[in-house]
């Protein structure tokens, strides 16, 4: 497992549409339906890697006090689960549900979300705006498995905090760290 960092997607981007299986309800959902009038934050997690299982405990407070306020959370694993197993729907639907996500954790087969996105990593967050467009891409915070460093959320906080009351958000923005996308051959 290398390391591997977001690929920055360019700022002011349009979110890329699309309509995915909710592996947590069981419908297709559409960002469409999905989206927030206020701030959407698109997440490409999966159920292993350990960047993510690290980050896992943080996210679900800081997505829960978010949700609260009117922000849309969404998750998607775009991983090869024909290589990795331990990512398919049904143990995505386990995860889920074990780790208490509050969002819907969906599931990108063809990968081509994961693509239109220019993911690279688990995880990766992206911020959109209530016109949808990107302002921020990357970490969570600075916290890595074994580091020390508690999971804050320090900047997706702070660029949701921004985007809130419609303010910019900083362009300093350091790329997430975590797993790479398992792609198919």
């Amino acid at each position: 497992m290398a390391l591997t960092e977001s690929n920055m997607l360019p700022l002011g981007t349009k979110a890329p549409d699309f309509e995915l299986p909710d592996t947590v309800s069981g419908k297709t959902l559409a960002l469409e339906n999905l989206k927030s009038e206020l701030a959407t934050v698109v997440m490409f997690l999966c159920n292993h890697c350990p960047y993510v299982i690290h980050v896992n405990p943080g996210l679900v407070e800081l997505a829960k006090e978010y949700q609260e306020q009117g922000v849309a959370f969404i998750a998607i694993s775009s991983n090869d689960v024909e290589n990795y197993p331990q990512d398919a729907p049904d143990k995505m639907t386990t995860h889920a549900k074990e780790v208490g996500y509050t969002f819907p954790y969906l599931y990108d087969e063809t990968q081509e979300v994961a693509k239109a996105y220019d993911a690279a990593c688990t995880p990766d967050f992206y911020v959109f705006d209530r016109d949808m467009d990107l302002v921020y891409r990357g970490q969570i915070d600075g916290s890595r498995p074994g580091s020390g460093q508690p999971v804050t959320g320090v900047d997706l906080r702070a660029a949701l905090d921004a985007v809130m009351v419609n303010r910019p958000v900083s362009a300093m923005q350091r790329p997430s760290a975590g797993c790479n996308i398992k792609w198919k051959k």
